[in-house]
């Protein structure tokens, strides 16, 4: 099921790039600054990589419509130096592959907003303490595929150069609170991201 779901996404992209005449696209690079809610920490002050493509058509010269393959790195991490329950230390990493689908409003010649949907497949999941890396008996797995709504704008730089500014937010858990809440986990967790990437055109 896994495999399947990789092989629709990639197989959707490529078939998007084939109609080159209605379709611009090209890559994608950025940072993203994420935490968690949920967890028992505040604040994004988990980094991570965007990396990937993106194809887009106009309906007209104010609206069009995009998609994107990026992997997104998200998480978050506790970077307060009080302790929580004799823990200091927490990280969560995860790498998920996303799918972003938007429509786009230009409201001038150089800015647009974005609003859509992400859905998102997780590559990997771990978390780390004072001792490191959370053990078998320690770890609670989190959801394989998260769904976030997503707001941002865009600022076209020159032809070739966009940057994205954007927010999303996980519109189901990525992790259901089981039992009592414990020291970094106190109830249902969300991912709340922020993202800055560049879009380069390419010619096709």
């Amino acid at each position: 099921m896994k495999q399947i779901y990789l092989i629709v996404i990639v197989l959707t992209v490529v078939s998007l790039n084939g109609l080159s005449q209605r379709f611009e696209g090209g890559i994608i690079g950025g940072f993203n600054a994420s935490q968690v809610d949920g967890d028992s920490y505040r604040g994004y002050h988990k980094p991570g990589i965007a990396l990937g493509g993106y194809v887009q058509t106009n309906f007209s010269r104010t609206v069009f419509a995009g998609m994107e393959l990026k992997f997104m790195q998200k998480g978050s991490r506790n970077i307060d130096s009080l302790a929580t329950d004799g823990q200091i230390k927490y990280i969560m990493r995860l790498n998920y592959v996303d799918l972003p689908v938007y429509l786009g409003v230009r409201t001038s010649e150089k800015i647009a907003v974005l609003f859509g949907l992400s859905p998102g497949y997780l590559i990997s999941g771990t978390e780390y303490n004072d001792y490191g890396k959370f053990g078998e008996e320690d770890q609670n797995p989190f959801s394989e595929l998260d769904l976030q709504g997503l707001l941002g704008f865009r600022f076209h730089l020159s032809r070739r150069l966009n940057i994205d500014l954007r927010g999303a937010y996980s519109l189901l858990p990525i992790r259901k609170q089981k039992g009592d809440p414990i020291w970094y986990w106190k109830s249902n967790q969300f991912s709340n991201l922020l993202s800055t990437t560049v879009l380069y055109r390419l010619d096709f």
